[in-house]
């Protein structure tokens, strides 16, 4: 049985979010998909928007509300909500709220943050 405590794992900074990676090849080691959690500030979106060529993303909203942006369409979510962002499908996720948002991320086929490709001209729409 393995076993693991997010906090057993080194929280790294990425624009507008912190990241811990819970499933991959080192983690856990998983083989078929990668899972990380992050945590997002009052206020901040997860920069920049980007997309994952080779996965689709499936986050869960734990704490915090906010909104997410698919392909320019944005949609209010809050703790509960489970977003499918589709293989290939540029996106963003903003904290609207006064508390810290976090999100656990599953990924299928498994990813890093190297594979993913980054759009830095996509701003969140206001």
């Amino acid at each position: 049985m393995t076993i693991l405590h997010e906090s057993d794992v080194e929280e790294v900074r990425h624009p507008g979010r912190f990241m811990r990676w819970l499933a991959n090849e080192d983690s856990l080691q998983a083989n078929n998909l990668s899972v990380c959690v992050i945590r997002v500030m009052p206020g901040e979106a997860v920069r920049p928007a980007h997309s994952h060529p080779k996965s689709e993303e499936l986050i869960y909203i734990i704490t915090g509300s906010g909104k997410v942006m698919i392909e320019n369409e944005v949609g209010e979510v809050r703790a509960g909500s489970a977003i499918l962002f589709e293989q290939g499908k540029v996106h963003m996720l903003k904290n609207t709220s006064d508390i810290e948002m976090k999100v656990i991320c599953f990924f299928a086929p498994a990813t890093t943050i190297d594979n993913y490709k980054m759009f830095e001209d996509i701003e969140f729409p206001e």
